[in-house]
């Protein structure tokens, strides 16, 4: 894990001695740099969730590297379309697709769509037949496994996420002479960190997704594994190694006997180039606990709430005092405004400032910014050594009425 080079360490260090308020930093060189590796195969057809990081700058990135875009929003559709990307390099994901949102997506061009429900087939259909055009239709099946994966998406446990095999042989493709039903959609895990583990379930639905195709007569001419693919969040945290994945989705896409394989990356594409940095406002002993308060927290950053995996963090400045456990909390009034536990230098003070890495994804558009009315953080990006403010903080009157 890198954790600030020497262009986004000099930026920060100069924003805060400008500023008392938390804010984003992206590096896109390290972006680019990232993308350029990703894209250089041509075993999978990679799309980017927008939902990991929907900034105008990140999506034009993605965008020159050659991704395709999984949106599950009009508001994402329309983000993506107007930083000039073309409809059809659109796929519409998402489980609460709408025979409204389907309109309005087919009216601005998507021919792609992943279907999550015996309705939403019917709705594609309906949609489509109006319109007078042709989509191209992925199943999402979702399969259980009793020693499956425990995290935020699901793994083996029940979701809202497309239905199982069982309920999709309730299907008649057939009946649905506007929709081409071109393959199936997969994706139950997050974060994974194992390429093995990767490996292991994602060979283990070949079998069940190759049944289901024969059973509903659809040719499986793709294979869709959404993403899933993990950044590490610890230190000691281990690294996907991209060659040993794209070896694995080689065979699979072999084993499987399809002509495309997708993904879907989030996090992986994206999460390593974000930052955020937020003042101290005070430090506490408090019960033998080590606490320190600061300006920012899960009104900026959620995650560590919502999945007790916190965000790495490091004092800005350089230190050579010795570290010790400090529990690190926000300023909202809720117990679970905690960033966590983090070994930090034992001379840590009320003028510092604290950086959290690994924020390119998951960060501000995640969090919960209107609780307490604090002010919006400011969003910068850097590249080619120039610091670009994409985004200024806004105070509470800005959204308040």
């Amino acid at each position: 894990m890198t954790f600030l080079s020497t262009p986004v360490k000099n930026a920060i260090t100069e924003l805060s001695t400008k500023f008392d308020t938390p804010f984003f930093v992206y590096d896109l060189d390290t972006l680019n740099t990232h993308l350029a590796r990703l894209v250089a195969q041509t075993e999978v057809k990679l799309w980017y969730a927008v939902k990991a990081n929907p900034l105008s700058s990140v999506i034009q990135r993605l965008d020159n590297a050659g991704f395709n875009f999984d949106v599950a929003s009009k508001g994402e559709l329309e983000q993506v379309l107007a930083q000039g990307v073309n409809s059809e390099r659109v796929l519409n994901t998402g489980p609460a697709k709408s025979p409204k949102q389907i309109k309005h997506f087919i009216e601005r061009g998507v021919r792609i769509f992943v279907a999550e429900s015996l309705n939403q087939v019917r709705w594609l259909n309906e949609q489509a037949n109006l319109q007078n055009c042709q989509l191209q239709v992925l199943l999402r099946v979702q399969l259980r496994w009793p020693d499956g994966e425990k995290n935020p998406l699901g793994g083996d446990s029940l979701t809202p996420f497309g239905l199982g095999c069982d309920e999709w042989q309730a299907l008649n493709t057939s009946n649905y002479p506007a929709l081409s039903f071109d393959g199936l959609h997969i994706f139950q895990w997050g974060n994974m960190l194992s390429s093995d583990k990767l490996a292991q379930l994602w060979s283990q639905m070949v079998a069940p997704l190759q049944q289901l195709a024969s059973d509903l007569a659809i040719h499986l001419k793709v294979l869709d594994l959404g993403g899933g693919l993990g950044i590490p969040y610890a230190l000691d945290a281990p690294t996907l190694s991209w060659d040993a994945l794209i070896a694995a989705l080689a065979k699979i896409k072999r084993d499987a006997g399809v002509k495309e394989l997708w993904m879907e990356l989030g996090r992986y594409a994206v999460g390593e180039c974000g930052h955020y940095a937020t003042p101290v406002v005070e430090r506490k002993l408090n019960y033998s606990q080590q606490q320190v308060i600061m300006s920012g927290g899960i009104n900026h950053l959620l995650r560590p709430a919502v999945t007790n995996q916190d965000f790495p963090a490091r004092l800005l400045r350089d230190s050579n005092a010795a570290n010790q456990a400090m529990s690190l909390y926000g300023p909202l009034c809720t117990a679970l405004d905690c960033l966590g536990e983090h070994q930090l230098p034992n001379d840590l003070n009320e003028h510092d400032w604290l950086v959290f890495s690994q924020c390119g994804a998951y960060g501000f558009t995640e969090s919960m910014p209107y609780f307490l009315c604090h002010e919006l953080a400011r969003e910068y990006v850097i590249q080619n050594g120039v610091l670009t403010c994409v985004r200024q903080a806004e105070d509470a009157s800005y959204y308040l009425r």
